[in-house]
């Protein structure tokens, strides 16, 4: 939601100038560079990583709603406002995010079973998204707009975080979870290890700057319905187009991940997301239904690379904690959720810097000001063209990933290398 609200938010509600906007989104988030691989270093020095799922959880969801709560009337502290408590949102989302990323490597051990794991994680992800992304800009228009509706807004997505948190942290009690023997000394130490990880460090730049061009096209959903569509409750309709498919085509992505190989799947997935977003750039000729087909389509290509990118971490965290035999999946993590992180605050930072540049008009008013026509092809071309070159470049990073599976006869639960607190499960 803040990827897709927080910066209209900003433009269109405070008052607050697109290029300063776009700074307010960007920083509060680039502090999750930092903080999150210090988040992973904790969790990892803990027994379990369950706790910080709820406390952090829980302060999230009070944190974000008052992201929303405009408690000051004059645009300028109203921006400063939302600036501080989005930091404090990005550092509890931080404490919950590293040790969740951090799980799935912990939880299996299987190569293919991560695969199942990501696919229900991203499918049950993709509805949480579905509900909150697309109703929240309705959840605004049908409580008043403006200030008012996003504080409403707000605190429906706050609630929502609050319900997934406490089925996180209760779902997971009775799972089996294996830890490491030892840790790294020091962090530095445990980045160091991260940074020799040849296959790590090529998924992380791709993910990186995927999640850069993912993050530009979510600041745009609301200009783009607003400027290119001129639809009302246009938002909502192109993001539900966008995360929908999601939920549809996962046996179809499983299938191709199992005959074709989570590398190749993630590639494929990758040039639909680019194919898609450039072919948006008819959209001011098409009619409204072959637009959302379009999005369509290029959800169904970030479903793929949301499936693919999160199976293949866990076995680059397996992999090299087979070969050291510590516990450092929470160094990974941190730094692949930071990265994440930072990727999906540029987005709407690079957006901001193309509005600014392209003569974008702000409101202070709660509707968006009428744009000139340079304006709408800032609007168009930050919707399609840069997501579509940042998504697509990035598959260059993977040219010297590995994406074999381990060699028969390698590790099994019952290697020295884990220790557990229950007994693992029978493999059928």
């Amino acid at each position: 939601m803040p990827g897709l609200l927080l910066l209209p938010y900003l433009t269109d509600t405070l008052g607050v100038a697109a290029g300063v906007a776009g700074l307010l989104v960007l920083l509060p988030k680039a502090w999750d560079v930092l903080v999150n691989p210090v988040a992973g270093r904790i969790s990892d020095r803990r027994g379990s990583r369950r706790p910080f799922l709820l406390v952090a959880g829980l302060f999230l969801g009070v944190l974000f709603a008052a992201i929303f709560a405009a408690p000051f009337p004059s645009g300028a502290a109203s921006g400063a406002y939302v600036a501080v408590a989005f930091l404090a949102a990005a550092t509890a989302f931080a404490f919950f995010q590293v040790p969740y990323v951090a799980m799935p490597a912990e939880l299996t051990d299987g190569y293919a079973e991560r695969t199942r794991l990501m696919t229900w994680r991203v499918a049950v992800l993709a509805l949480a998204i579905l509900v909150s992304g697309a109703l929240a800009p309705l959840v605004v228009e049908l409580t008043g707009g403006g200030r008012e509706g996003h504080r409403w807004s707000g605190a429906f997505v706050g609630a929502l975080i609050v319900v997934g948190t406490l089925a996180t942290f209760f779902g997971t009690r009775k799972a089996h979870s294996r830890v490491a023997g030892e840790s790294e000394p020091s962090l530095r130490a445990q980045l160091r290890v991260a940074g020799g990880n040849a296959p790590f460090k090529a998924l992380l730049i791709c993910w990186v700057v995927q999640a850069a061009g993912i993050g530009t096209m979510l600041a745009g959903v609301k200009y783009f319905a607003d400027h290119v569509l001129v639809q009302k409750s246009g938002a909502t309709f192109l993001f539900a187009a966008f995360v929908g498919p999601a939920l549809l085509v996962m046996p179809l992505w499983t299938a191709v991940g199992r005959r074709q190989g989570k590398l190749f799947s993630l590639i494929a997935a990758s040039l639909l997301f680019t194919a898609g977003a450039l072919a948006l750039l008819t959209a001011p000729v098409l009619p409204a239904v072959a637009v959302y087909l379009i999005v369509a389509l290029v959800g169904a290509g970030y479903a793929g690379q949301q499936v693919f990118a999160m199976a293949m971490l866990p076995d680059c965290i397996a992999h090299d904690t087979e070969r050291t035999g510590r516990r450092q999946a929470g160094v990974f993590t941190g730094l692949w959720t930071a990265g994440e992180t930072l990727g999906l605050a540029l987005g709407p930072g690079i957006y901001a810097l193309l509005l600014q540049v392209f003569g974008y008009v702000s409101s202070a008013t709660g509707e968006s000001a009428v744009q000139s026509d340079t304006a709408r092809l800032g609007v168009l071309l930050g919707f399609t063209v840069v997501p579509a070159l940042l998504v697509g470049a990035a598959v260059l990073a993977l040219r010297r990933y590995d994406d074999r599976p381990p060699a028969a006869g390698g590790p099994v639960d019952n290697s020295p290398l884990w220790t557990t607190g229950n007994p693992a499960p029978e493999k059928g």
